[in-house]
């Protein structure tokens, strides 16, 4: 297997999980009773599996029963998305926006992840629509609920939020057989309560995000956005994480290309309009490596240090990138995107169709 075959493996995960053989660094685990904590977060419990009647939703992933994805997208050759699956995609990132704003507006002090988790829940069974990370891959809850040194996929349980507790939450829903993936920051108590290191690492989360997504085109080689990123952060004092990477998506949940968020050293796929992927750097104030919990779900930094991260579900347009999970106009504005020195507003993309719609809802914000 020469090094550019190499460089494409992947396993599963919501943000997909790199394997082992393509790592600088190895995935760590330790398991009970001699399992040491990284930081200071621990499980709590967690409230029973949610069902979902069938009759409720449009359709079901074919892993909602048994857990295992039978639909299997390429490891290499990336889908140019017709027009039809363009419109459903665009309805399943819309619903995963209006999810994930409407879990957003619960983040408060004393509020448990598992009470987010259940709100998602019905939001996704009352729009006729399933919560993707149900089930998959025995997966037991219906959103990632990830805090302060989770890196990715926190399980959502008990555990009341705390105040300058950072968050973030990742929401997938699968909509009439496609999947509209993203997820955003939120500091328990607004920016008041974040620290300045707290600020410091969302901000440069979002801008190297912003920064990578801006260089979407037709014509661009994938290994733009690894080397942006690592670029950006770096100079800036934090670690970008390895053993996870964006994904194709449609009506597989992954699937080619796999977007990776550091510098890869090598030619990969080029860009053609109809591409869709998830772009979602995860960023660390210290090591990147990912310390894995006995659940084999939540991963956390090995020193215990925070991390934050991005997503958005993006569509290559003739002239740009659109984010198809891109925020609505009555989406919040966060102090990162009105402080952003990258692109300072709500971001939509860069096509000429994204650009107006976002000069408007910027102008209606002021």
């Amino acid at each position: 297997m020469d090094k550019k075959e190499k460089v494409k493996q992947s396993s599963g995960g919501f943000a997909k999980k790199v394997t082992a053989s393509n790592l600088r660094t190895k995935t760590k685990r330790l398991d009970p009773p001699n399992f040491v904590y990284a930081g200071t977060l621990r499980p709590h419990e967690q409230s029973p599996m949610r069902i979902v009647d069938p009759s409720a939703v449009l359709s079901l992933p074919d892993y909602a029963i048994d857990g295992i994805p039978k639909k299997k997208g390429s490891s290499s050759i990336i889908e140019v998305k017709s027009p039809e699956d363009i419109i459903r995609m665009r309805a399943s990132g819309k619903l995963a926006r209006q999810v994930l704003d409407l879990a957003g507006s619960l983040v408060k002090p004393g509020i448990t992840t598992d009470e987010i988790d259940a709100a998602v829940h019905a939001a996704c069974l009352d729009r006729g629509a399933y919560p993707s990370p149900l089930n998959y891959r025995k997966y037991p809850k219906s959103c990632c609920t990830s805090v302060n040194e989770v890196i990715c996929h926190g399980i959502p349980d008990m555990r009341p939020l705390q105040l300058g507790d950072v968050l973030n939450i990742d929401i997938t829903v699968f909509l009439d057989g496609y999947h509209g993936d993203c997820s955003e920051m939120f500091v328990v108590g607004g920016k008041v309560a974040a620290d300045d290191k707290a600020r410091h690492l969302i901000q440069t989360t979002y801008d190297c995000w912003i920064k990578a997504m801006e260089l979407v085109k037709p014509g661009m080689n994938y290994n733009v956005i690894g080397r942006t990123i690592q670029d950006h952060v770096t100079e800036r004092g934090f670690t970008t994480v390895h053993s996870f990477c964006g994904h194709g998506i449609g009506q597989v949940f992954h699937t080619a290309p796999n977007i990776y968020h550091y510098t890869v050293n090598q030619p990969l796929e080029v860009m053609e309009a109809g591409h869709v992927f998830t772009i979602e750097p995860m960023i660390c104030e210290g090591l990147s490596e990912a310390y894995m919990w006995p659940d084999d779900w939540t991963a956390t930094t090995v020193d215990g240090k925070r991390s934050a991260q991005f997503e958005h579900t993006l569509l290559i347009t003739p002239d740009g990138v659109e984010a198809l999970t891109a925020k609505i106009d009555t989406s919040p504005i966060q102090f990162w995107e009105r402080e952003s020195t990258i692109s300072r507003g709500v971001w939509l993309g860069t096509s000429k169709n994204a650009r107006e719609r976002a000069e408007g809802l910027n102008i209606a914000r002021k």
